[in-house]
């Protein structure tokens, strides 16, 4: 191949720019160039297709900086309709003008599932990224265990469920063991979660911290390097029961409890615990809003003001239990030194999978006791089930201990290889310099979207 495009989708991570580095490296040794493709999908449907040249002369631009958070090509939760064949017909034709003769694209479960139509249109890859850690498989044979069927209530009409699973869990199964994002955003709420820990001893408080995931407990799994007291996670229905009895004993003896909470926990009927909107965003999820504070409810009617007066902690159990959600500070800022190095890795391999000829694939990181952390090419159907849907990878249940409301020791094995040593020295020394800098004082905010529009270049209509 002779040019690519590149195209980063769906939500931002920290890690992003590091996959986009280490594609357009790998590129320039194959002297491959490299046009990155403006606000994701979005810049397909427009009929003048924004777009940078990233490594002009084979010679990445200096915008490409692997330790800035976001994307400096921008990103949007934009897909392209399989079913609406002028539109595709169009979008290839644009890429056709502009020489591109394959595509990376850099997301998540969504836009895998959205890959399809470009791909048997054009060769397209995938370099993963979402910082909850769910695009993957917990084995190979996964996507064949769902069933579907018809539903009025479920959005389509169609329900998908799982049946019961004939695998035997191996960590060495994984596929996709981590997906770059994943660390930086457990090093945010794994922080969150200990800074808040001195104000409930202060103030003998009770408090539920909410971090993100979705219907996918990694990222609560992993806050509890921040040392919470209690965590729940998606994949396991709240015994509320069981959590009120923990709760007493905890805060019985020190006074004080934390507990993190994943933001699509799951009440004992399996219905999300917080409130949800009723709408979707373009890859079909539903948006959850309130999982702390539906909990913090529970907890208040179980536990009772008297229980905190007896105690002279508190006037009311209102006022001795708070939330907080680390929200999405998760997802943005500088990428810590794993997310950095496997992200670029990502990159780079995705590139040679097309270089190679290889299409509909995606580009995975694989850990194994003997070999570590390696990438690997992996089609992309085999992420399908039997209708040809990609579905979010939920953690599992091996990987939590649902009576001590913990990670496993399994679990732990898990975590060990990505954290060990996940941050750098320069992680350290960098906040060290630039976070009060004097100049943070009396400059303004420079973005990089203020350097890159000077770059942009558009497709004429009419040529």
């Amino acid at each position: 191949m002779k040019r690519i495009g590149i195209l980063t989708a769906g939500g931002d991570t920290p890690a992003l720019n590091a996959t986009i580095h280490g594609a357009v490296v790998r590129a320039n040794q194959l002297r491959i160039e490299v046009i990155g493709l403006m606000k994701g999908f979005n810049s397909l449907f427009n009929p003048t297709v924004p777009h940078v040249l990233m490594n002009p002369l084979f010679q990445e631009i200096p915008e490409i900086d692997p330790t800035m958070g976001g994307t400096l090509i921008g990103s949007s939760r934009d897909y392209v309709d399989p079913d609406n064949k002028e539109e595709l017909d169009a979008v290839i034709s644009r890429l056709g003008r502009l020489g591109i003769e394959g595509l990376v694209c850099v997301g998540g479960d969504g836009t895998l599932n959205g890959l399809l139509p470009l791909a048997e249109r054009l060769p397209t890859v995938l370099a993963p990224k979402t910082i909850d850690n769910d695009l993957g498989l917990n084995y190979p044979s996964e996507p064949d265990e769902w069933i579907r069927a018809e539903d009025p209530a479920a959005r389509g009409g169609i329900r998908y469920q799982r049946m019961a699973s004939q695998a035997v869990f191996d960590l060495e199964q994984v596929v996709n063991y981590v997906t770059p994002g994943y660390a930086t955003a457990v090093f945010v709420s794994a922080s969150g979660v200990e800074r808040l820990r001195t104000t409930a001893e202060s103030h003998r408080r009770i408090a539920i911290v909410e971090v993100m995931g979705r219907h996918s407990g990694y990222i609560a799994l992993g806050s509890t390097y921040g040392r919470p007291d209690i965590v729940l996670v998606p994949e396991v229905r709240l015994n509320l029961e069981l959590l009120v009895e923990r709760v007493r004993q905890i805060y019985d003896l020190q006074k004080n409890v934390v507990i993190v909470c994943g933001e699509g926990v799951v009440d004992d009927q399996g219905r999300e615990l917080g409130a949800e909107s009723k709408t979707f965003d373009p890859a079909g999820n539903v948006a959850l809003s309130g999982a702390a504070e539906a909990l913090r409810t529970e907890l208040i009617r179980a536990l009772g003001d008297g229980y905190f007066q007896k105690y002279r902690r508190s006037e009311s159990a209102r006022e001795a239990i708070f939330t907080r959600k680390v929200g999405h500070t998760q997802r943005g800022g500088r990428p810590i030194l794993f997310d950095r190095f496997y992200a670029a890795q990502l990159g780079a391999k995705a590139v040679e999978l097309l270089n190679e000829g290889r299409n509909n694939a995606v580009a995975v990181l694989q850990y194994s006791r003997s070999k570590g952390f390696h990438v690997d090419g992996y089609d992309a159907n085999r992420f399908r089930d039997r209708w040809g849907l990609i579905h979010a990878r939920q953690m599992h249940p091996a990987l939590y201990d649902a009576s001590l409301m913990r990670p496993s020791r399994m679990g732990i094995d898990y975590l060990l290889p990505i954290f060990t040593n996940a941050i750098g020295e320069d992680d350290m020394e960098h906040t060290r310099q630039t976070l009060f800098a004097a100049g943070n004082l009396t400059q303004p905010y420079h973005s990089i979207n203020t350097d890159i529009n000077k770059r942009i270049r558009y497709l004429r209509e009419n040529t």
